[in-house]
């Protein structure tokens, strides 16, 4: 799963060879292997690990894509463009272009994640707010002050969009307090965002077992598919996550069957399964003082001590519960999610930079794609990102985007060289 590129085979109408090598979006378990002999028809393929697979594939008037079109910008609508101007014997695309061979692999790109906290501000209007540590508005003395307003949702996708935002991730951050199958401007908001932003869309809140002020019963996958049907392409996961992972443990890691992580995965595969993960620095003199999953951290805790471990919390950062970041994104993973978006508490509106440590803890004891979160404040601390933890796939921010400190293409130019 995610931005890989196409390598072009052969000259065609509908793949300008400018594309070769250019990265598209993949979600997909299965694949044809391609061999030069069996496969004639091969327009392009792409890499993944040791395997070459067909990724592309053109016969007559037979034109297919392993990868989605629909959600890889704006290479996948000129790709689309291309096909309905297609006319088999009069293409309109001109003489075709000779290929320049690619000599190497293709492999999967470094995502840049812009994200977006949703709620409504005072007046009800939908705003894109960004508070530290969970706070979101402005005070002054004495006054309880108004939510920070960081601009309208659409266009702030919009704008990351046509910046080069590989996803957009939308965070309803007042939907532990409704029921999400009632908030209408969140739903339209995935809707019209879906008809002009053509990277995938990953909503996050609400996403658990729920009863409406009416009575009435959704589960988490009812809820779920109410935002995959307004045009989501991911759910992410919070604080229900925690509560399954509990229930995981409680039941000798025997999975119940019942939890929004598999019931979801089940109907609509790993891929749609993001974990929202928000764990809290606790620190220890000595590892043994504490059963928890530690790590010896750069950054010394109140007196001095060097040792840590993460605590998991719920509803926002607001609630801690005794599990260990290592045990819920494992539990998570057994389960059947299919990425971990890895927040930090510590770091949440610092700019003080990612926290590496973490990362690469989590990491190693994972299968699954990490999304890294919290602390982005420079072009610098993506490009240590990348450096210091590699097999990360991909890096989320919101403030220092929201703000035009840093926009993402100045991202995705410090940082080409390390996809």
């Amino acid at each position: 799963m995610g931005w890989n590129g196409i390598n072009i085979k052969k000259p065609s109408a509908l793949l300008s060879p400018t594309l070769q090598n250019c990265s598209v979006y993949f979600v997909h378990s299965y694949y044809v292997p391609y061999s030069p002999d069996s496969h004639p028809y091969a327009l392009a393929t792409t890499n993944y690990a040791d395997i070459e697979f067909l990724s592309v594939i053109e016969q007559n008037n037979i034109f297919a894509s392993q990868f989605h079109p629909e959600k890889s910008g704006k290479i996948g609508l000129s790709l689309i463009e291309s096909f309905i101007k297609y006319d088999l014997k009069n293409s309109p695309c001109g003489e075709l272009s000779p290929l320049i061979p690619f000599h190497g692999k293709t492999k999967l790109a470094k995502r840049i994640i812009a994200c977006l906290d949703v709620r409504s501000n005072d007046n009800g209007d939908l705003i894109v707010t960004k508070g530290d540590q969970y706070d979101v508005r402005e005070h002054s003395s004495g006054e309880k002050g108004r939510v920070r307003n960081m601009g309208k949702p659409m266009e702030l996708a919009m704008r990351y969009f046509n910046d080069g935002a590989d996803e957009i991730a939308f965070l309803n951050i007042t939907s532990y307090r409704n029921c999400p199958l009632k908030d209408l401007p969140i739903l339209e908001l995935l809707r019209k965002t879906s008809e002009t932003v053509y990277v995938p869309l990953t909503i996050g809140g609400g996403i658990r077992d729920i009863v409406d002020p009416d009575g009435y019963k959704y589960s988490a996958l009812q809820v779920a598919a109410e935002y995959f049907r307004s045009g989501a392409d991911k759910v992410s996961i919070g604080t229900d996550a925690v509560e399954a992972a509990e229930i995981y443990y409680k039941n000798n890691k025997v999975p119940s069957g019942t939890s929004s992580i598999e019931q979801i995965a089940h109907v609509y595969g790993s891929q749609a399964v993001v974990i929202s993960v928000d764990p809290i620095r606790v620190f220890v003199n000595d590892p043994k003082d504490t059963p928890h999953h530690t790590l010896k951290h750069n950054e010394l805790g109140p007196n001095g001590e060097e040792y840590c471990w993460y605590q998991c919390t719920i509803k926002g950062g607001r609630e801690r519960r005794d599990l260990d970041v290592i045990e819920l994104v494992t539990a998570c993973e057994a389960l059947g999610a299919g990425e971990i978006l890895l927040n930090c508490i510590n770091k949440d509106g610092t700019n003080s930079g990612y926290d590496l440590p973490l990362i690469s803890h989590v990491k190693k004891h994972i299968h699954i794609p990490l999304i890294a979160s919290s602390g982005a404040g420079s072009v610098n601390h993506f490009k240590e990102l990348f450096a210091f933890c590699p097999d990360v796939e991909a890096a989320l921010a919101a403030g220092i985007f929201h703000r035009n400190e840093v926009s993402i293409q100045e991202v995705r130019k410090a940082t080409v060289f390390q996809n």
